[in-house]
């Protein structure tokens, strides 16, 4: 088969599959690529987080019950808000769970695959109220709900084989550059090019919904500039270029917060979710 032709079929059925395997974001309705399956990384990240549990020294005391209450009524709100609009529940498959971990040094929350959620103490010195708290988690719940580690996963899939595939069809060209660079440069020009971009539209996209999800459950969403100010202070001198980062800046995050944050009052009020 020459190249041509094995370019062609190649081509079609990576198109094919890719045309299968697109979905939507919801409430965004961004366009999505995903062909690892959920299933799968809830698996993965519900090992790993059993994992963090036995490692980390965990805090059990009444901010541990804020942090639970807050992500019931987000769990009860996001459920409710698709129940009501007549959509499918981003959620339905999820095994909620929270844990605060004891640890001043990071500034930091995360959220797995399935709703597998840790908060670490030293982000409590930036949220520094309940208003603030659900800010943060509702960004990192809006990262689980809108599927961003299966879209990860997936573009990483399909970057690597295109890659591959490219390189051969180019007579081994990609891996002569890396070769002569003595470096991964065609992985760093991908990272800079294609996947920091494409992870920074999710950390805005997490940002959008998370104000929402906050909003629907009874939280005043005001705050969140607040906290990114605060961030902003925390972390002075340290913020790489934001090209080479996976996260937007703080100046470019707290712009776009401030003009979402009217309309998503008027848009997405509290819910009844009892």
């Amino acid at each position: 088969m020459n190249r041509r032709k094995f370019l062609s079929y190649v081509g079609c059925g990576c198109c094919g599959f890719i045309l299968n395997s697109c979905s939507t974001a919801p409430i965004t309705e961004r366009r999505q690529l995903k062909i690892i399956p959920e299933s799968k990384l809830n698996a993965q990240a519900a090992q790993i987080y059993q994992q963090v549990k036995e490692k980390e020294k965990l805090i059990t005391d009444s901010k541990l019950d804020e942090i639970r209450d807050i992500g019931k009524k987000m769990e009860n709100s996001i459920a409710e808000y698709f129940y009501q609009a007549k959509l499918n529940d981003p959620t339905a498959n999820f095994d909620w769970e929270y844990i605060l971990i004891d640890n001043k040094n990071v500034r930091n929350a995360w959220c797995m695959p399935g709703g597998k959620i840790a908060v670490y103490s030293g982000i409590l010195d930036v949220t520094k109220n309940t208003n603030g708290l659900a800010a943060v988690m509702g960004h990192e719940i809006a990262h689980a709900v809108a599927k961003h580690s299966v879209e990860r996963a997936s573009r990483g899939a399909v970057l690597n084989v295109s890659t591959q595939v490219i390189d051969i069809l180019s007579g081994g060209k990609l891996s002569t550059v890396n070769r002569t660079t003595g470096m991964n440069t065609v992985g760093l020009l991908s990272q800079l090019g294609l996947m920091n971009p494409f992870n920074r539209k999710q950390e805005t996209e997490a940002d959008y919904l998370g104000m929402i999800f906050s909003s629907l459950s009874g939280y005043d969403i005001r705050e969140t500039s607040k906290i990114w100010e605060r961030m902003k202070e925390f972390n002075k001198g340290k913020e790489p270029p934001e090209f080479m980062s996976t996260h937007p800046s703080s100046d470019n995050r707290i712009k776009k917060i401030n003009d979402w944050t009217n309309q998503i009052i008027i848009d997405y009020p509290p819910i009844n979710a009892s």
